[in-house]
């Protein structure tokens, strides 16, 4: 397991959509380690194979201390909550700034393990969040493109002061 480099906003590769995997592997099964690897060192509690530069639909998530880390191939959201959420979201490709977000408070996914078996999953709440997250960032929508421009241009305005400082 390797701790790989994340890449930074407002690297272009962000916003590039993800390519779905057809080979379930040892490959696999080595990138899901070092993205989990990663994301811990990070610290982050979800990252995409896109955030460490590579362009392809995989996502770790760590939100359960019993559960552990979880890895998603090629994750879809199939339904989603008419409820929504509010929730504070940033990003490992862009540390020390967030800002709020509003989601579908529920929805249901259906996604491959690394052994390549189909699962659905209906989840609330953070993971519920994650999971949109998540899935944006692999369809090249990076998370701040969902703020207003006023909010989006005042949060890389920090995050660039942040970053020379």
């Amino acid at each position: 397991m390797t701790v790989r480099t994340i890449i930074r906003y407002p690297d272009p590769r962000l916003a590039l959509p993800a390519q779905p995997l057809t080979v379930f592997d040892g490959a696999l099964r080595d990138l899901a380690n070092d993205l989990t690897e990663t994301m811990h060192a990070a610290p982050g509690i979800g990252i995409t194979a896109p955030h460490i530069g590579i362009s392809l639909r995989v996502v770790v998530l760590d939100l359960d201390p019993v559960d552990g880390a979880r890895t998603y191939v090629n994750p879809e959201i199939v339904w989603t909550s008419p409820e929504m959420i509010t929730h504070q979201e940033g990003s490992v490709s862009m540390p020390g700034v967030n800002d709020d977000i509003t989601r579908h408070a529920r929805v249901r996914i259906s996604y491959q393990d690394v052994e390549g078996n189909t699962h659905t999953e209906e989840c609330q709440g953070l993971r519920a969040v994650c999971h949109q997250h998540e899935i944006d960032q692999l369809d090249g929508m990076f998370w701040i493109r969902r703020l207003s421009r006023l909010k989006r241009e005042r949060l890389i305005k920090r995050y660039e002061k942040m970053s020379r400082g």
